[in-house]
């Protein structure tokens, strides 16, 4: 049986990693309906993002051992509204000769212990309805249906439903 490839490893986002963070957003922002934002995004936006994810609130990437970014994940304030503090919402991006792998399981593991570690009480995931992968990683993670919306976005001509998912940190393990 050939030997498995060594997963990643896991570390802070840096300025550096903008480029290569950008670059595997875009690449779903032209082609799927994981994220509903429909124009590119350039570097110096994803260099201010980068920039406010401090604390709590942090942006991982996954380095493989040739320094490539395969994937990453954020955790990112809920709203705005300070009573909203205690809640963040995840997010994972892979390179797409990067799914299916593991990747997306292990920085979303590490997304919710950093949540945990950060006194968050809940994470929240709002994901395309038509994104089963996504449910599915989500909820091997835990995460229960919390919401339902439909036909609240439309990307690629088409209206599209959204379910939150969420996390409870405060309930078990």
């Amino acid at each position: 049986m050939p030997a498995m490839a060594p997963q990643p490893r896991l570390r802070p986002a840096t300025a550096a990693d903008a480029g290569a963070m950008s670059a595997i957003y875009n690449h779903y922002v032209r082609t799927s309906t994981c994220t509903f934002q429909e124009q590119e995004e350039g570097l110096a936006e994803r260099e201010r993002w980068l920039a406010a994810h401090t604390g709590g609130h942090v942006a991982l990437v996954a380095e493989e051992e040739d320094g490539t970014i395969a994937g990453w994940g954020s955790l990112s304030p809920f709203h705005a509204r300070s009573a909203f503090r205690f809640t963040v919402e995840d997010s994972v991006y892979l390179r797409p000769d990067r799914c299916g792998r593991g990747l997306g399981g292990v920085i979303l593991g590490e997304l919710v212990r950093c949540a945990r570690a950060g006194g968050f009480r809940q994470v929240v995931a709002s994901i395309c309805a038509e994104q089963e992968a996504s449910v599915a990683l989500h909820r091997r993670h835990g995460f229960v249906p919390a919401a339902h919306f439909r036909a609240v976005g439309f990307k690629f001509a088409r209206w599209l439903d959204v379910v939150y998912l969420q996390l409870d940190l405060q309930a078990g393990p």
